[in-house]
């Protein structure tokens, strides 16, 4: 138990010395695990039948060989995966502390220092967002509860009977545009809003993969001359299979030319802001009504960790208000002191987080997110994900040199490619078998499968990429 600062300093010295002997052992051994379901099932059964109690260090190491042996490890440099990172080490140390104090984040009251950390972290980001100071903005699970809470939002300031009589009160079905690039969770999404997964409107895409803006316009035409009643339109700023990043800005002026809510789904390439270089592909982004920011992406700390943002409080209010005489009342901080002057979101009022979002009961998912900040300084990061930007770079060219083909365009450490002939299943298996990388297959538009890499850690280097690119050169 950590009792005083030396006991907690020695704890934390001890877990970056874990951690670092960890990071070692991953990067020198096997990225892929070879094992059935019923291997790991037998081995939970003959160990646990939780009829008696086991040795706590026992359960811990057999955990961690588990983990070890059984998994792929997505924080391995040659993990060229689906947006998991390496983590930074005071993400882990953040993870601790909070599993140490279990801080519950419902209400301001109950955990004052771990609400104001996480105000002032979503402060800060949302203003390199370019949004304005009375963002109402929250930490959530994920990228998916971030997208429910932007879809929820949204439905209750374009309907306001929506809140208390639901959609079959409306007048109109509500429509919601998305491409086929979008993220998946829309689907689920519309089902879960009550919308319907009919209600989502596929927009084209051209041969960037963008959104035709010309098909968006004409499909919102379209449906109120049938009666039907557009309210979001959905862009996106790195899309999972290829990187794509939305045309922001004209679809900014378009939402605001037809009354439309726009929302960008920046899940991983929201991070890119903070970077002078590549902050300036996601222009026009300020002028979105709301946004989905994953810390557990680019950011590099442990899941989960998503990000809300809107600007509109009033929606966010009205969309997730609740009163209940178990929870403390609400408080303005400047009947405490009168001292909450910065600027930052909501300026001069506490916000009891279970009326203005998703959950409830609130795992404190900020402190991750800020003592990483903390620690790496805002330079720090720029020089973390520009680097993965480089190796993107890095990627394509010696993919290129060695007589692939490249089917995407971005910005962003993510590429898409092939070869004449090739079959992409058979030949991630060998990749897997021999411990070459991970990657993995996606369809882009209407095309043939491809090979997808994303470059998701700060420690992968050169020449991981060029050896892998050797070995890959190697299996044709």
């Amino acid at each position: 138990m950590v009792t005083n600062d030396v006991s907690s300093r020695t704890a934390f010295a001890e877990l970056r010395s874990t951690v670092a002997n960890l990071e070692r052992d991953i990067a020198n051994g096997p990225i892929v695990p070879i094992v059935t379901p019923e291997e790991i099932r037998r081995h939970l059964t003959s160990r646990y039948d939780f009829s008696k109690p086991v040795a706590l260090d026992d359960v811990v190491a057999d955990t961690e060989r588990m983990l070890r042996t059984w998994q792929v490890q997505v924080t391995h440099p040659r993990y060229f995966g689906l947006f998991n990172p390496s983590v930074t080490l005071a993400s882990i140390i953040a993870d601790t502390l909070v599993a140490m104090y279990n801080p519950q984040l419902a209400a301001w009251r109950t955990s004052p220092a771990a609400n104001e950390i996480e105000r002032y972290t979503l402060g800060w980001l949302a203003g390199k967002f370019g949004l304005p100071s009375n963002t109402l903005a929250s930490f959530t699970n994920g990228g998916a509860e971030a997208n429910l809470s932007a879809v929820t939002a949204a439905l209750t300031r374009a309907f306001p009977d929506y809140a208390e009589d639901g959609l079959r009160q409306l007048a109109a079905s509500p429509t919601v545009y998305v491409t086929q690039e979008a993220h998946h969770s829309f689907e689920k999404i519309a089902h879960m809003t009550g919308l319907g997964r009919r209600a989502l409107r596929r927009v084209a895409i051209g041969h960037d993969l963008k959104m035709d803006l010309g098909d968006l316009a004409r499909r919102v035409a379209v449906d109120r001359r049938n009666g039907f009643a557009p309210f979001m339109v959905i862009a996106t700023a790195g899309t999972t299979g290829a990187g794509v990043i939305d045309p922001l800005p004209e679809m900014a002026r378009f939402c605001r030319s037809e009354n439309l809510w726009l929302h960008v789904d920046a899940a991983w390439g929201g991070a890119a802001i903070v970077s002078p270089r590549l902050g300036v592909h996601l222009a026009g982004i300020s002028d979105a009504d709301s946004i989905t920011c994953d810390a557990h992406k680019w950011f590099s700390v442990p899941m989960g960790a998503g990000m809300f943002f809107c600007r509109h409080p009033d929606a966010v209010r009205a969309a997730f208000r609740a009163e209940t005489s178990y929870m403390p009342e609400k408080m303005d901080a400047s009947i405490m002191d009168g001292s909450i002057t910065d600027g930052s979101i909501m300026d001069g009022l506490t916000l009891d987080p279970y009326t203005t979002s998703v959950q409830w009961s609130r795992r404190f998912i900020g402190l991750k997110l800020f003592l990483s900040l903390a620690q790496h300084g805002e330079s720090g990061y720029i020089e973390m994900i520009e680097h993965q930007a480089r190796m993107g770079g890095v990627l394509r060219e010696s993919l290129q040199n060695a007589g692939w083909r490249i089917v995407n365009s971005t910005p962003l450490p993510l590429v898409c490619f092939t070869r004449e002939g090739l079959d992409t299943a058979k030949f991630l298996a060998a990749l897997y078998e021999r411990q070459i990388a991970w990657m993995s297959e996606v369809r882009l538009g209407d095309g043939a499968p491809v090979l997808r890499a994303c470059i998701t850690s700060f420690r992968t280097s050169e020449r991981d990429i060029e050896w892998v690119v050797r070995e890959m050169s190697a299996l044709l």
